[in-house]
């Protein structure tokens, strides 16, 4: 029987417990706890692109938190605070939380058959890179098996990707789905024909200047999402919010109430 189900995952570097906001997390007082907090959130938020919520209409509250983690209500709050402070968690307009990073830590597979054709495609991008010499039948230079250089995996990492996502689309393609068209410089940015239309039709002055910084962003540093079209308006309706603008294409909010001044 086939698997249709979606899988998330977390993409840990090796180098994850050596960023200075885990190290400064870990060294406070119960911070292993706090550490532990973090990657079960990072875990829950996975299937809803990094929103803490029980659904699209619910956000987990602390003693929520504190049910799905295991941990004691006041520990969970502190961490909360914590998190803020360090930049890992930042709330939303609507009291939704958000785990700030979480874009660069994501992973997703929709089906079984997908893993293992991920699987085959390493495979062929090993033998098509044989001046790797690993890929020649894992022979041992000296005492030491001879890796691969940084900017040969890369590139085959790309080439995996790449490939990945064309599947994809002719999948979408013969379940009768719309396929996304490429936008932006580097034509990597997918999108749908109604993604698209409700971009332009919600942020008509901002959509094509976000398309265009997601491209370079993408081709730069090799990074996916789960949704193009919701990593653009999440960018956006940030840099509002630091701005002030409101939906509309208004002027910041500069109003103040009687007593304040400005």
């Amino acid at each position: 029987m086939a698997d249709n189900r979606k899988y998330y995952y977390l993409k840990l570097k090796e180098s994850y417990f050596d960023e200075d906001s885990i190290i400064l997390l870990e060294s406070m007082q119960d911070g292993v706890i706090y550490s532990n907090i973090l990657l079960k959130l990072y875990l829950k938020s996975l299937k809803n692109g990094g929103k803490l919520q029980l659904d699209e209409h619910i956000p987990y509250t602390a003693q929520m938190i504190a049910t799905i983690t295991r941990h004691q209500v006041g520990t969970v709050e502190r961490a909360l605070q914590i998190f803020q402070k360090l930049g890992l968690v930042e709330p939303l307009e609507n009291g939704t939380l958000y785990m700030s990073n979480i874009e660069l830590l994501i992973g997703q597979s929709s089906t079984e058959g997908e893993r293992k054709r991920r699987a085959r495609l390493e495979i062929q991008a090993k033998k098509a890179l044989p001046e790797c010499a690993g890929n020649s039948g894992g022979q041992m230079s000296g005492s030491i098996v001879d890796i691969c250089p940084p900017e040969i995996e890369i590139e085959r990492e790309l080439e995996i990707e790449k490939e990945i996502e064309r599947e994809k689309q002719q999948t979408a393609v013969d379940n009768g789905q719309p396929a996304p068209a490429a936008y932006g410089k580097y034509k990597n940015v997918l999108l749908t024909k109604q993604e698209h239309d409700e971009l332009k039709a919600d942020f008509p002055t901002e959509y094509k200047d976000y398309i265009e910084r997601l491209s370079q962003y993408i081709a730069s540093s090799g990074k996916r999402y789960l949704s193009h079209a919701a990593t653009i308006r999440y960018w956006i309706t940030t840099d509002w919010a630091k701005t002030g603008k409101k939906k509309g294409g208004g002027l910041p909010d500069y109003s103040y109430k009687e007593g304040e001044s400005l």
